[in-house]
């Protein structure tokens, strides 16, 4: 088995446990932990393929790694701002109760 195999077999993985966090939680911090996980098995296979590719003295796969980090932590940040301001307005912090969202 190649490197890259194994970096994708790993990537797999760790994709397929934040896909089943995301989706069998009903606690919201922890599917936002399972879409972070999910971004970075993404970034896994960026690395992967640049590291492994034709050309890795190019830098592509890094600057996009970089510019994923960027997006996740905006996206956490939005997040986490969304599960404090559910749980303001009805102490509780489940997907399932938070169906209604009107002030």
């Amino acid at each position: 088995m190649s490197p890259l195999q194994i970096c994708l077999v790993i990537s797999t993985l760790l994709f397929c446990v934040g896909l089943i966090g995301a989706l069998s939680r009903s606690n919201s911090i922890l599917v936002l932990l399972g879409v972070e996980l999910m971004l970075n098995a993404a970034n896994l296979n960026f690395i992967a393929f640049w590291r492994y590719g034709p050309h890795p003295e190019l830098g592509t796969g890094a600057i996009f790694v970089l510019f994923s980090i960027a997006v996740a932590a905006a996206e956490a940040a939005v997040g986490l701002a969304l599960v404090i301001a559910i749980y303001r307005h009805q102490k509780s912090i489940r997907l399932q109760e938070a169906a209604q969202l009107k002030g």
